[in-house]
């Protein structure tokens, strides 16, 4: 069973607090991935939008990523990337937290507030919003995936007889 799978199956169940912070951050990477137009027009077809303030108004910054030879080999620094931050309160309680790679100040907003509408109402909009919003982006990966596959080169070597 996938993460997605369970992370559906997870809203009628009793929750503790190992599978609210897997859940959380199943749905923070999803929307850190999420493309912005989907999650603009997921924002505008909201029936009623959350009154908001910025706590932190999102920011550009820079964040070291770490690679590993090999995949699993010792861990060294592979270099920095653009990373963009946002913090917001909800109606004056609930807290909504965004990081996307890259310099996308409004993307990073709307998945802070859409973390926030998810902590606020238990995962409510999960189902509806988290999991297109997972199916689209493995789409999109296999696109890409199988776009790279069509230039891939097989080298083979030959050996000579004697």
């Amino acid at each position: 069973m996938t993460h997605a799978q369970a992370f559906s199956q997870s809203f009628s169940q009793t929750k503790d607090s190992t599978s609210e912070i897997a859940d959380r951050q199943y749905w923070m990477s999803v929307l850190a991935r999420a493309d912005l137009s989907d999650l603009e027009t997921y924002w505008q077809n909201l029936p009623l939008q959350p009154t908001f303030r910025h706590l932190r108004k999102p920011e550009i910054g820079m964040a070291m990523v770490r690679g590993r030879t090999g995949g699993t080999g010792s861990p060294f620094n592979l270099g920095e990337i653009t990373l963009t931050r946002c913090v917001v309160e909800l109606d004056g309680s609930t807290q909504g937290f965004g990081y996307v790679s890259g310099r996308s100040r409004r993307h990073a907003e709307l998945a802070a507030l859409f973390d926030g509408l998810m902590c606020e109402n238990s995962g409510k909009h999960g189902p509806a919003l988290i999991q297109p919003l997972h199916e689209q982006w493995l789409a999109r990966r296999e696109k890409v995936s199988r776009k790279a596959a069509t230039t891939k080169v097989n080298f083979m070597t030959m050996v000579r007889g004697s």
